[in-house]
């Protein structure tokens, strides 16, 4: 079975150009040509790749962070509420602010003291900073490491500085021991991110630097990164590789599958760049009309409540059946919510 089915996904009419099979992809006079078993290498490599972040975490990453001083916020737990628990595991952790209204008259508590309650809960289920530093340093290392060995592994290649190089002699080309390893250790590295992508910590490079308290050296690297994006994803991919494509492909090969395979996925890619500098342009947009650059709406950012307000929420008088009739109901559009000075049982009870 195993064996049908290895045939079925690497069939030569969907991997190779017309007249060319799998037995052309020999190793043969001192040339060594990728071979689809090779790709079995990144089992053991992405093992080795988790074994050693979980060992930089806890023997690097953790006392680093201790040796710089960062301080974990003071965050008070919540109180204990049944109710409110069970609706902010099952059914949101943001709920709108008339059901606020319904859980509040349900709880006997203020809708102050209830939009405290969840905003607290929300604060508690953050990630810590230790965490969060651990494993922004970890992508900075490969990321360096790798960046160094794939600038001095890549720059004698001629396909490199001409991709019309990529299409001489395809699919038999010869493949130098260090540049498969590199690949195969760059496949390993990202079969263990999406393998890990549930439990990670949405963090980046620069925000390690966020942590350490550099917020202006950060925003100057923001500022390159940005260049840097636009340059090389929306200048030069589509200029070289893709227009290589389209181009020098055709002068030395006939299209297969394949070719229109990866056509696909980099045009869908290329469709992502331009999603993603989008979201650059807005953060640079908001750093220069606002003087500060906005969050990253990949982070989990910790909510703020001031000390009046962490006050208010607790002594805040309410009635018997838990309704504020302060202020703390006022809707967005400045209408009160009527429902709130009715008594308790004309509530609709949250489930």
């Amino acid at each position: 079975m195993l064996k049908a089915l290895s045939d079925l996904v690497w069939q030569e009419s969907i991997w190779l150009p017309p007249g060319k099979t799998w037995a052309d992809m020999e190793d043969l006079d001192g040339i060594v040509v990728a071979h689809p078993r090779d790709l079995l290498f990144t089992v053991p490599l992405t093992l080795m790749l988790w074994t050693t972040r979980l060992a930089f975490n806890r023997f690097i990453g953790m006392p680093l962070c201790h040796w710089l001083g960062m301080r974990e916020p003071v965050r008070k737990p919540v109180q204990s509420n049944p109710t409110l628990e069970k609706y902010f595991l099952q059914k949101g952790r943001n709920p709108q602010e008339a059901q606020m209204v319904l859980l509040a008259a349900q709880c006997g508590l203020t809708l102050r003291q209830t939009q405290h309650w969840f905003r607290k809960r929300r604060n508690q289920d953050l990630p810590r900073i230790d965490k969060k530093f651990c494993e922004t340093s970890w992508r900075f290392l490969f990321y360096l490491c790798t960046s160094i060995s794939g600038t001095l592994i890549l720059y004698p290649e001629p396909w490199l500085w001409d991709v019309a190089e990529c299409w001489r002699n395809y699919p038999v080309q010869h493949v130098k021991p260090t540049l498969s390893w590199w690949y195969l250790t760059e496949l390993s590295f990202y079969s263990l991110l999406l393998l890990s992508l549930p439990f990670d910590i949405k963090r980046k490079l620069c925000k390690m630097l966020k942590y350490m308290g550099f917020s202006l050296t950060c925003d100057i690297l923001f500022f390159i990164f940005a260049l840097l994006f636009f340059y090389t994803r929306l200048i030069l991919m589509p200029t070289t590789i893709i227009y290589s494509f389209f181009s020098d492909f055709f002068k030395v090969l006939n299209p297969f599958l394949g070719y229109y395979f990866f056509i696909v996925v980099l045009v869908l890619l290329n469709g992502l760049h331009v999603y993603w500098f989008s979201l650059i342009l807005r953060m640079l947009y908001n750093y220069l009309v606002q003087g500060q650059m906005t969050k990253d709406i990949r982070s989990d950012t910790e909510e703020s409540s001031s000390s009046s307000e962490e006050a208010a929420a607790e002594h805040h008088p309410r009635l018997k059946n838990g309704v504020d009739r302060g202020p703390g109901l006022a809707l967005a559009g400045g209408h009160r919510y009527r429902a709130a000075e009715q008594p308790a049982n004309r509530y609709t009870v949250a489930e």
